[in-house]
């Protein structure tokens, strides 16, 4: 057996943190492939990926022509790796070297599961973002303000915590689960597609937690904050098809419109405050 760990890293615009973020991968423990799929940066993005590349034999990169979008890009480089353990990371997070060797080791134990850990920001704040529930969109339709919150609070007494979902910044996961789930969902061009592909994996029977004592850096956000209404655009149509998907069978008619206004109604709500930007 393969005990490796194949990292993938998906980039857009990345240049500000990506030469950090490889700094980091290169000197993890447990890493035997890098593995980093370009969706058309004008950045600079590729010139840092042919610097580390050419120093690195671990790291090998696809520098595709146009932005096929995150779950496409990841299931690329899935597809040019050959380690049996896959870690999806973003390019804004900053690993310590001993934190993905810690999880493997946790994992392992588990049997098929999907793996997170806390993440933090520059400041030390962690995300709240990192464990969530899974989208309840008749709770959507009753209390509107409330439905969309999925922020799961941390358990400090359990150190490997059990949630329906976690962030997309940081995953590990066996490559033989992301195999028997059909790996990301390339319907979805940014954003939920971590939410489907969680929702996959408990469906199979597999677990997944978050490790509570290890912590990344995340410098979050850094390739969409020149695209805001890129990013609100398809993270609604990304939970429509999320519902569509998981849920919209075992509902009626009426339920299936309400569900679809009330996601485009809140994606017209964020209009001004994104203007205000």
């Amino acid at each position: 057996m393969n005990n490796g760990i194949a990292a993938i890293v998906v980039t857009y615009q990345s240049a500000s943190t990506l030469d950090a973020c490889l700094q980091h991968l290169r000197a993890a423990e447990g890493i035997a492939q890098i593995r980093v799929v370009d969706n058309a940066s004008s950045d600079g993005t590729v010139e840092i990926l042919q610097r580390h590349a050419s120093a690195d034999p671990r790291v090998r990169f696809i520098a595709n022509p146009d932005n096929p979008g995150f779950a496409t890009a990841n299931n690329q480089g899935v597809a040019a790796s050959s380690c049996d353990w896959l870690a999806f990371v973003n390019p804004d997070v900053m690993l310590p070297p001993t934190t993905l060797a810690h999880l493997q080791q946790r994992a392992m134990s588990l049997g098929d599961c999907l793996l997170g850990v806390e993440q933090v920001d520059e400041q030390g704040v962690p995300d709240p973002a990192v464990r969530r529930r899974a989208p309840d969109f008749l709770q959507m339709l009753r209390s509107p303000g409330q439905g969309g919150k999925l922020a799961i609070v941390r358990d400090p007494t359990q150190p490997l915590q059990r949630v329906p979902a976690l962030s997309g910044a940081l995953l590990l996961m066996p490559r033989a689960l992301f195999e028997r789930v059909g790996g990301w969902d390339a319907g979805y061009r940014l954003h939920v597609e971590d939410l489907d592909l969680c929702r996959s994996v408990v469906e199979a029977g597999a677990v997944v937690a978050v490790a509570n004592d290890l912590q990344v850096l995340h410098v979050r956000g850094v390739s969409s904050r020149s695209r805001p209404f890129f990013v609100e655009w398809h993270k609604h149509r990304g939970l429509w098809r999320y519902f569509c998907k998981f849920e919209a069978r075992r509902r009626s008619v009426p339920v299936r419109v309400a569900v679809w206004g009330a996601i485009w109604a809140h994606a017209l709500l964020q209009v001004p405050r994104l203007l205000m930007r």
